[in-house]
């Protein structure tokens, strides 16, 4: 398939995923400046759509200033105001928005990947895996996650589909042991990519960020620079709860940037927006389903006309 093709056919499955929040933003607007001029309550009904699509009260805000600033008291198309406040969420993302760059230098380049339980970190490897595979590298995979035998199963599962190597010790195993052992195979084998999965129990905050801490720790025995990486996943059904999940793990681990996965199964698109306003941190990839090319690079234009239910 050709790389355009392929592009038309992730355009689609965004747009697809996206439609439950484009649909209640284009439907909303369209409610609210049906034969109206935009007023000050126009404005504020927006403002308010806006905020309980999950885009964030200072998003919001911005959006409609922008708007009144320039079609206050004017006669506007439902269309005009979602195509401004598209380009708006771009400018908006474009300084978050960050491939994620594999240094040639580092064999293995080490990427941790965190995140709560569920929130799809064993899955979003897997597709990583498969993504960097395409590109040809080479990619070992290693089972951080030992306190969850499904987690391990589920590693090994992928590692056979995208014909990696995986690494894994029995249940219960200290995962800094096992993140030592993948670092020196990777090593061994002059692995361009290691994978890690880690547990994402957030009961216990304290028991979490040490055992992070000492992951990272015992890496740098082999490698001082390592990890070269440290993603969160997100499940976008959570909501305004990513909010606190990106506070706890740049808390917990160093992260460096963000997978959004799930974006097809809720209405609240509009947190990717909220975070990038709030947080800064970089957005690699996003997700809008479960097969291996249902998760792409984070493309701004792309997803704020989705999410205005405008063609990209």
């Amino acid at each position: 398939m050709s790389e355009s093709d392929q592009r038309g056919g992730w355009l689609k499955r965004l747009r697809s995923g996206l439609q439950k929040s484009a649909t209640r933003l284009s439907t909303g607007i369209g409610d609210i400046i049906t034969k109206r001029k935009l007023d000050e309550q126009a404005l504020s009904d927006i403002e308010e759509l806006l905020i309980t699509a999950d885009l964030g009260v200072e998003v919001a805000s911005r959006l409609t200033r922008n708007l009144a600033k320039s079609r206050f008291g004017k006669e506007v198309s439902d269309e005009e105001i979602r195509t401004a406040m598209a380009d708006d969420i771009e400018r908006i993302l474009a300084p978050v928005t960050a491939p994620l760059i594999i240094e040639p230098d580092h064999r293995p380049h080490v990427i941790l990947v965190v995140g709560v339980n569920g929130a799809g970190k064993t899955t979003t490897i897997g597709k990583l895996a498969s993504r960097f595979r395409q590109q040809g590298y080479s990619v070992m995979l290693a089972a951080g996650d030992t306190f969850r035998a499904a987690a391990i199963e589920q590693l090994q599962i992928w590692g056979e589909r995208t014909g990696c190597t995986v690494i894994t010790r029995p249940a219960g195993t200290d995962p800094a042991a096992v993140a030592y052992a993948a670092i020196e195979q990777a090593k061994a084998a002059a692995t361009d990519i290691l994978l890690l999965d880690t547990a994402g129990r957030l009961h216990n905050k304290a028991n979490l960020m040490a055992e992070l801490q000492k992951i990272v720790r015992v890496m740098r025995k082999l490698d001082e620079s390592a990890p070269h990486n440290c993603l969160l996943v997100l499940d976008a059904t959570t909501g305004q709860n990513a909010h606190a999940q990106v506070d706890t793990f740049r808390e917990l681990a160093s992260i460096t940037g963000l997978v959004v996965t799930k974006l097809d199964g809720s209405a609240r698109g509009g947190i990717i927006v909220a975070l990038a306003e709030r947080f800064g941190v970089p957005i690699h990839a996003i997700g809008v389903g479960e097969s291996e090319d249902d998760l792409r690079p984070f493309e701004p234009r792309d997803f704020a006309r989705s999410l205005m239910g405008l063609n990209p």
